[in-house]
């Protein structure tokens, strides 16, 4: 592997110096540093030289596929006649099947099968709700998939038993009924994550099948994943009989989704925390909902805690509850992306006394709480920099302020995604000798970046000691 230099970067924010790399790792930081022989030598002009990003929560093979389907809520959709177009324009699989993503109730109301029909009848049709919950099929696509002789509870029926069209949190049982295709290729994901200085992801698919492990492995073996990976959604029993194979594949917190759509019961929930714990995982559990969040909070009292255990999402976070995250030293990894992306809806569909409770981000780190940020694409925006403006601002779409309370400095914000994929919201990587060299050059110094925080910022990321732009 060949060496690198590179020159004249500020570190830390502050001092400015020479940064050598070799093997994969920072070796040495000084001025007026030698090049040794075959070294490539990269200019920095004063830019800040950070350690990678690390996006803390999000979906690769779902951000993979929402490329090839059909975007059907806004700002591309915004009423039925927008969705129609979308759908009868899109390109079928190679099945012949349609697929949507992105709707929102906005645009055409409750979606149900016999919508969907008015919409696009003649193919198959499944359309996913921005929230990543919900998959609505038209009939085409109920009888081709056999909906209605399934029996997972997340089928809708109406009062007669006929399936609505709507099926809650059943992701891998509807895959199941599909023509069988491959994970997409992460090609483009890669990609773009690189362009923003993303070197780390955090993958929390849940309940992750050998096909989408298997995938996941080469795709970073064979370099089409340069990120590091960390996984949510490997199984139990898969993480304790086959750990990853690749240094780069790390398994991390197990998975647990407390559904909108329906709570479990208390010793259901505690007995699904004591599983993972008793194998030696922490939990990293999809809390939504402040129902949600009191239930995680009593059956993590009731199971156990385990340091690592983590709150996903924490949307609706009441003032109470902050102390009570600490206190049991729960981390939480959020997303006030939502906020810059779809704030209006909230502050136009939640009752006024909850709208300070919304993506909180200063209240838990004063409290102590650790914080990282995240994406949580495709559902929510990728770019970390946008993710990093909206914890700042807390701007909607309209210019409408959401939890102003709840601000938090730019510094503040770059500090959680800079914190360690195993450990979001801990302590900052450094770029320090010894340090994997996983880093993001940006073309400006870092205070006069962070006063307007964009992706642009961006000049060069090496990953492994690889220039990858």
């Amino acid at each position: 592997m060949t060496g690198l230099l590179l020159r004249d970067a500020e570190i830390g924010g502050r001092e400015r110096a020479d940064v050598r790399v070799a093997g994969g790792r920072v070796t040495e930081i000084g001025g007026g540093l030698s090049r040794e022989p075959g070294e490539r030598v990269v200019g920095c002009g004063g830019g800040a030289l950070l350690p990678g990003l690390c996006d803390h929560h999000l979906h690769l093979h779902a951000l993979a596929a929402r490329s090839r389907s059909a975007l059907c809520g806004p700002p591309e959709v915004n009423d039925p006649d927008g969705l129609a177009r979308a759908l009868r324009a899109a390109t079928p699989d190679e099945h012949g099947w349609i697929r949507g993503v992105g709707y929102a109730e906005p645009v055409a109301g409750d979606l149900d099968a016999a919508a969907l029909d008015r919409l696009e009848p003649r193919r198959p049709v499944r359309v996913q709700h921005r929230s990543g919950a919900l998959w609505t099929l038209n009939t085409a696509a109920l009888t081709a998939a056999g909906i209605a002789a399934g029996d997972h509870p997340g089928i809708e029926r109406d009062e007669h038993g006929a399936p609505t069209g709507r099926l809650w949190r059943a992701d891998d049982w509807l895959r199941s009924r599909l023509p069988r295709t491959g994970p997409v290729p992460l090609d483009d994901v890669a990609r773009a994550l690189t362009r923003f200085g993303i070197t780390a992801v955090t993958d929390a698919t849940p309940d992750l099948d050998a096909g989408a492990l298997a995938a996941f492995d080469r795709a970073v073996r064979e370099g089409t994943l340069p990120q590091r990976l960390h996984l949510l959604g490997t199984p139990l029993e898969e993480a304790a009989a086959s750990p990853a194979s690749h240094p780069r594949v790390t398994t991390g917190p197990y998975k647990i989704v407390i559904a909108d759509s329906g709570l479990p019961s208390l010793d259901d929930l505690a007995g699904r925390i004591g599983a993972a714990h008793r194998r030696g995982r922490p939990v990293a559990v999809h809390c939504v909902t402040r129902e949600a969040l009191i239930l995680l909070l009593v059956a993590l009292d009731q199971a156990g805690h385990l340091p690592g255990d983590r709150v996903e999402h924490a949307a609706l976070v009441p003032a109470e509850l902050v102390d009570d995250l600490a206190r049991r030293g729960l981390r939480v990894v959020t997303q006030p992306g939502f906020l810059a992306d779809r704030g209006d809806d909230y502050l136009r569909d939640l009752p006024a006394e909850d709208h300070p409770d919304l993506y909180r981000c200063a209240a838990l780190l004063d409290a102590g709480v650790g914080v990282g940020l995240s994406s949580d694409a495709p559902y929510g925006p990728l770019d970390p920099w946008q993710v990093m403006d909206a914890a700042v601002r807390r701007r909607t779409r309209s210019g409408a302020v959401a939890g102003e309370t709840e601000r938090i400095g730019p510094r503040a914000a770059l500090r959680a995604y800079l914190t360690p994929p195993e450990d979001p919201g801990g302590p900052v990587r450094q770029v320090r000798v010894g340090a994997p060299a996983d880093l993001v050059l940006l073309h400006a110094p870092l205070a006069e970046a962070l006063r307007r925080p964009e992706a642009a910022l961006v000049r060069s990321v090496v990953v492994e000691g690889r220039v990858l732009i």
